[in-house]
């Protein structure tokens, strides 16, 4: 199964890890952390030109989605479903 992240680009569901509203970024020092790793290590992808509303981790990369974590988490909840 697949999930739309935004724009142009569907993972692999069996590759997501979590689904995150953007504001974790501001209010977490772990998760800060973390961003900028995954920026360091150039394993961060900002999708489409719109303004990111999400934070998608995958096993393989980071990527910043114009879509909202509830609508990515329903999406991603609906695969379970079935």
């Amino acid at each position: 199964m697949f999930i739309h992240l935004g724009g142009e680009k569907i993972i692999r569901a069996v590759e997501l890890v979590a689904i995150f509203d953007l504001s974790i970024e501001k209010n977490s020092k772990i998760s800060k952390q973390f961003v900028a790793h995954a920026m360091k290590t150039k394993k961060i992808e900002v999708i489409g030109e719109e303004e990111s509303k999400s934070l998608v981790v995958t096993a393989y990369k980071v990527y910043y989605s114009p879509i909202s974590s509830a609508t990515l988490n329903k999406r991603a909840s609906q695969l379970q479903v079935n």
